[in-house]
């Protein structure tokens, strides 16, 4: 299947096998084959435009950070001190020759591609709330990335691709058409000109939806011309596109037939909404720990805090052996300032008498 672009045929017959299930089981050589099949059908479904499928399908090997020794083209140089002379000979016995290696920065650059794609129009769709993340790789390269004191032009593989996601942030598809298919690495992809061109749609797209991610809530209407023009799309794929979102119950809004306008419908809540919410959601992770805190110690968090009278020696609403310590501690030093204030007091009048 890898020389054909074939994909639903190669999917069905991967999903036949019910090879998944057992390959955890399997010895060395199948699941390097196993691995390398995988890799040829998702980018496969890269060059087809599945970009959901051809994601998930690389996700695995890619966020493992091992793709070369999954895919048995090399020996990792970090790995040399855990293994002996033994096992690097037959580890080597293992590697595929040279001219059936898959080209691992082609690989990449499709996987964060893909990434890309999914993540920018997520991160719009779901900006106060950012622990919702489709792929920690993607999110990795962006912090380095802002780490940089100085950006200059795009030069390797993964500024091109940085550069072009915070292009696509800012809606900016023409910004970002240009420098994610400036790199030269795309010359390596078979039917380069057809994977271009289809990026290049999918770049638009996901831009619009981008775009009215972030910038819903300042309109009350927007024509579909407008945006047309903006991001060089016809007007049925307009329709389609926002149609889809609505349906998939992203956007809260609805089409004006009569005017041919869409209408948004504010129902999206406000950042301060959002922080109420996530405020809720950490008070309750902590109450939720602390309960079994104090399960663990054999002290119950309903009984104690729902007891009103709670400790009668401390005054405390709960009952506790540090607590009643901590007070008897108290009580003693207060009793102990005080026997120290009356002596004081009667030395002085005693003074004061023989005087």
């Amino acid at each position: 299947m890898r020389s054909t672009t074939r994909w639903a045929q190669g999917r069905d017959l991967m999903l036949m096998s019910h090879l998944q299930q057992s390959i955890s089981h399997a010895d060395i050589p199948t699941k390097i084959l196993h691995n390398r099949t995988m890799v040829q059908l998702g980018l496969c479904a890269f060059r087809k435009g599945f970009i959901q499928h051809a994601h998930t399908t690389l996700n695995e090997i890619q966020s493992s950070q091992k793709s070369k020794e999954l895919l048995a083209q090399g020996l990792s140089t970090q790995r040399m001190s855990e293994r002996n002379l033994e096992q690097e000979k037959i580890e080597k016995q293992r590697q595929i020759p040279f001219h059936m290696h898959i080209n691992l920065e082609l690989l990449e650059y499709s996987y964060l591609t893909c990434a890309m794609l999914l993540e920018v129009p997520h991160m719009a769709a779901h900006q106060f709330d950012q622990r919702k993340k489709l792929s920690r790789t993607f999110h990795y390269q962006l912090r380095n990335a802002d780490k940089s004191p100085l950006i200059g032009p795009p030069d390797s593989m993964r500024e091109h691709l940085v550069a072009s996601a915070k292009a696509m942030m800012k809606a900016d598809w023409k910004t970002c058409a240009d420098t994610l298919l400036a790199h030269k690495i795309w010359s390596l992809m078979p039917n380069a000109e057809e994977v271009k061109a289809m990026l290049k749609q999918k770049i638009k797209e996901e831009s619009l939806r981008t775009y009215i991610f972030t910038y819903s809530a300042c309109y009350d209407s927007i024509s579909p011309l407008v945006l047309a023009k903006m991001f060089d799309l016809t007007n049925a794929q307009i329709h389609a596109l926002i149609s889809k979102m609505i349906l998939n119950d992203e956007l809260k809004a609805s089409w004006d037939k009569p005017t041919d306008l869409l209408i948004l419908h504010r129902a999206e809540s406000t950042k301060l909404q959002s922080l109420a919410k996530q405020t809720a959601d950490k008070l309750m992770y902590v109450m939720e720990n602390t309960e079994k805190m104090l399960d663990s110690r054999g002290i119950s968090l309903g009984t104690t805090f729902g007891n009103k009278g709670g400790n009668s020696a401390t005054g405390l609403p709960w009952q506790s052996s540090w607590s009643n310590n901590l007070y008897q501690g108290n009580n003693k030093a207060t009793t102990t300032t005080e026997a120290t204030t009356t002596t004081t007091e009667a030395t002085t009048t005693t003074t004061e008498a023989t005087t």
